[in-house]
């Protein structure tokens, strides 16, 4: 099995404001024994800056989460950026919220996207799409989720499936998985755990999804990159990230 692990900064986004703030968290990142991240709400940094950290530190970008209107409208910028990264995976991290209003918005993304999605593959990048729980409300019998999947173009149009997030819509993590086979090259792993009657986001394995299930449908549906996140922590989010990449490390041995 050739599983790569990554860190969604996304989690360490208060710790990622300067290009000061961003070089010490990469550091950190690296220390807690990362080799990847993922991209996500950084301050202002020049593209050249970021990737000589990077380099400095021996991190490699495997996706970015990008503004769907900048992908849209400055798409050749967004080429341009992700040559000089390296990377390959360029992924939307939300709907924008004028998508959201009716079936009609969903389909109307499906399609929009789709070709922007056509751009970037010409320069050999991949669009993924990062779900929510929203998502997964039903529409004439059918979710939202659904919709976006069938009505978008499945050569360019892959999915960044995020667990935690399929679960708080009443989802099956590993069902879903398992239907983007062969399009779904990125998951988000995030647990969900109870704490005093509510639902909150936990480090890997620390909380009360099914693992077996979802590393068992991973690895059959071709998915390349397992990045952690954790939008919220209950501690501090570099302790969160070292326990989840413990955590899941010890689940992949046991599989092997």
């Amino acid at each position: 099995m050739n599983n790569k692990i990554a860190a969604q900064l996304y989690t360490l986004r208060d710790f990622t404001k300067t290009p000061e703030d961003i070089a010490t968290t990469l550091k950190k990142v690296r220390q807690i024994g990362y080799e990847a991240v993922q991209l996500s709400a950084l301050g202002p940094i020049d593209v050249h800056e970021l990737k000589r950290i990077l380099d400095g530190e021996g991190l490699t970008v495997c996706v970015t989460h990008v503004d769907y209107f900048k992908m849209r409208d400055e798409t050749q910028s967004v080429i341009d950026e992700h040559k000089v990264l390296e990377c390959k995976f360029v992924a939307v991290g939300g709907l924008p919220p004028e998508y959201r209003k009716d079936i009609e918005g969903y389909r109307r993304f499906a399609r929009e996207a789709s070709q922007v999605a056509e751009k970037l593959k010409k320069e050999e990048l991949i669009f993924g799409y990062h779900n929510h729980s929203f998502e997964l409300e039903k529409f004439g019998g059918k979710t939202a989720l659904e919709v976006l999947f069938e009505e978008s173009n499945p050569e360019v149009f892959t999915a960044e499936m995020d667990t935690y997030w399929i679960q708080h819509g009443g989802g099956d993590p590993a069902e879903w998985i398992r239907r983007m086979k062969g399009r779904i090259p990125l998951v988000h792993f995030k647990d969900m755990a109870i704490s005093n009657g509510n639902q909150v986001m936990a480090e890997v394995g620390e909380g009360n999804l099914n693992w077996d299930a979802i590393l068992e449908a991973c690895q059959s549906s071709g998915v390349l990159w397992y990045i952690v996140e954790q939008d919220t922590c209950q501690r501090d989010p570099f302790d969160s990230l070292a326990i989840s990449l413990n955590n899941l490390k010890k689940m992949l041995d046991v599989r092997r």
